[in-house]
């Protein structure tokens, strides 16, 4: 973990627009994220959670305003740069999205592929990352053949392979158990530990109440305002 004298601005986004048509999906959106730090975006179902997340990583486009992902403009990033702007990312989804064809360890070692690794450096890394995430067994198991708790430790796996700088996970418990949630929220803190930026979509507090970290309030689309939660002393937080 990063010394917080030490951080600086990992995101940076000013005044920022999305639209759906004639839906405003955010709504001037301007806040600074640091580097190291664990993050929570939370509010209601359509608060526009999901739609801040993937402007990150431009699964979709500003309409109005700019984002700076580590000194980046993406509104100045060029259709074949973005790969290369993805690779600074980990992304986890609430479904997993893992290819259902192929196995454990092919899900994981395809993001070191695409990014021209070589075969004795992708197998060497995959099978530690999967150790780390206690799928080291099942590196050759189909994903339907697992459990969601075990398909989520694999998506983070995926997600960590690469050593992001950032973490982004969108509602990454929303479909586990208490005792499956809680493993992968201490995966995530382990990634934060070693120097990542952590994002976490959740509308789930009692999550955030046991985790702990600073919070984003969206509602309808806007950034109501933040707070940090102590997990030791939330009682007046929610």
């Amino acid at each position: 973990m990063i010394d917080a004298n030490e951080k600086s601005s990992i995101i940076r986004m000013f005044h920022v627009h999305h639209n759906y048509g004639a839906k405003r999906a955010l709504i001037d959106i301007t806040l600074d994220i640091a580097k190291n730090e664990f993050l929570f975006v939370s509010g209601p179902s359509g608060a526009g959670k999901t739609t801040l997340i993937k402007l990150f990583y431009l699964a979709e486009s500003i309409s109005e305003g700019q984002i700076l992902i580590d000194g980046m403009n993406l509104s100045r990033v060029p259709p074949k740069r973005i790969p290369f702007l993805r690779r600074k990312f980990g992304i986890i989804f609430q479904d997993y999205k893992l290819i259902p064809t192929r196995s454990v360890f092919d899900n994981v070692a395809l993001v070191l592929e695409a990014a021209g690794k070589k075969k004795r450096f992708i197998q060497k890394k995959v099978r530690s990352v999967l150790r780390s995430v206690g799928m080291e067994d099942r590196y050759n198991a189909l994903p339907p053949s697992l459990s969601g708790g075990e398909q989520q430790r694999v998506a983070v796996a995926r997600a960590m392979v690469g050593d992001p700088k950032i973490i982004l996970a969108d509602e990454p418990t929303g479909s586990l158990d208490a005792e499956a949630a809680g493993f992968i929220m201490g995966l995530l803190r382990g990634v934060y530990l070693r120097g990542a930026t952590v994002i976490i979509a959740t509308h789930d507090k009692e999550l955030i109440r046991k985790t702990g970290g600073r919070v984003l309030f969206l509602k309808q689309g806007r950034l109501e305002g933040s707070t940090f939660v102590d997990k030791q002393h939330d009682d007046a937080i929610f």
